[in-house]
């Protein structure tokens, strides 16, 4: 008997170690092909060049919000703090940092497959690189490891904040670094504070509402650290270009998967004033509800991906590459068998690519067809937010 199980031990190191080395195979496999991929596309990686700009124009002492960058003359458009973050990048020869970029977003999007696991509470041996290894062929990631963009950073640092046991006095120093990089996270803040104001009615003081607190403590501490470095360009960032929503680029941009680039292409305008005004705020009401009601019912998944999709909804540009949080969406739907093929093949299918886009603006002039193609993102977020306000009441913490 005892011979037996000692046997039965030593074989299970060997029982793991065989799926987490055929899942680091297949990784590696779909990683490498990706790589190929990306450099037979001759991707320029044209917004890490232009955060490259951005610590340049930092060490400089040169006006950063005056600055434009690359060909297409791109500007700053993030919070003064992010340029802080991106003044290393200056130390780096171009195609140095091109590779290191393109390295340490494919480990991140390890990470988030690793951390969207452990939020649908479907943690296994070599899952995680599984999850990657199809994954990086989802547009949104496809989009933002061409452009060489931060998304994946930052789905990784909120992730990591909700994912913690609960009560850690860290919770929430995620949330707030990724809100003073760029101001949508902050969204996660105010649902945190929601969720604790609810609970408060029967808790009181509550490991939500010290989150939201911690999220607003180093928000504040890395805007102030900013202010303090770059004063000239943090008065201007907060009085004035904040509110420059066109500032990006185009709202009809068939590439801006939000609301405000829904309506635009609908109706035929650049502008949509009013109506994106009125439909963010009813949004971003319902889709913090939805987040709140299921945070209460102990379903954090379902929350916090209500959360980012309502994010993506309401912020004025959402880029197509904004939209990583299809992986964590997608292990969701996944571990729930809830229509995870369908939804897999929407991210998959560069669909918002397939109507006519680029100069000329001819997004303006979408037809019927060619705006349901090119609102695909914001229909499939608006439908998961429906599904989570509409789940029937669980007591479980671990759904």
């Amino acid at each position: 008997m005892t011979v037996n199980v000692l046997a039965h031990s030593a074989t299970r190191p060997a029982l793991v170690r065989r799926p987490v080395l055929l899942a680091a195979t297949a990784c590696a496999l779909s990683f490498g092909a990706f790589w190929i991929a990306q450099r037979a596309a001759g991707v320029s990686m044209i917004d890490l060049m232009v955060y490259r700009a951005e610590g340049a124009a930092v060490r400089a002492g040169a006006d950063l919000y005056a600055m434009r960058a690359t060909r297409a003359r791109l500007p700053t458009t993030y919070p003064p703090f992010a340029a802080l973050l991106f003044t290393p990048l200056t130390l780096l020869g171009v195609p140095e940092m091109r590779t290191l970029a393109t390295i340490a977003n494919l480990a991140l999007l390890v990470a988030l497959a690793h951390l969207s696991l452990r939020l649908a509470g479907r943690e296994r041996p070599g899952a995680a690189l599984w999850v990657a290894a199809l994954a990086v062929w989802c547009e949104p990631v496809w989009t933002t490891l061409r452009y060489g963009q931060i998304n994946l950073l930052l789905a990784v640092a909120v992730l990591w904040d909700l994912t913690r046991r609960p009560g850690h006095r860290g919770a929430g120093a995620g949330i707030g670094l990724a809100a003073a990089v760029k101001l949508t996270p902050a969204l996660f803040a105010l649902f945190l504070l929601l969720t604790g104001l609810v609970r408060a009615r029967a808790q009181g003081w509550n490991t939500w509402l010290r989150q939201a607190a911690t999220a607003l403590a180093v928000f504040a501490g890395a805007t102030l650290v900013a202010a303090v470095v770059l004063p000239r360009d943090s008065r201007r960032f907060w009085t004035s270009t904040v509110f420059e929503a066109d500032r990006v680029g185009h709202a009809e941009d068939t590439a801006n998967q939000s609301l405000r680039g829904v309506l635009a292409r609908l109706l035929h305008t650049g502008d949509p004033g009013t109506w994106w005004t009125v439909a963010a705020a009813v949004t971003a009401a319902l889709g913090l509800c939805a987040a709140v009601r299921a945070e209460v019912r102990g379903e954090r998944a379902w929350a916090a991906l209500s959360c980012a999709v309502t994010a993506l909804l309401v912020s004025p540009v959402s880029w197509s590459h904004h939209w990583v949080w299809c992986v964590p969406v997608l292990v969701l739907l996944g571990a729930k068998r809830l229509r995870r093929a369908a939804a897999g093949a929407l991210f998959c299918s560069y669909a918002p690519w397939w109507v006519p886009h680029g100069a000329g603006r001819p997004e303006l002039a979408q037809n019927g067809v060619q705006m349901a193609l090119s609102a695909l993102y914001p229909l499939a977020g608006a439908a998961f937010v429906t599904a989570a306000a509409l789940r029937p009441w669980r007591t479980s913490r671990t759904s």
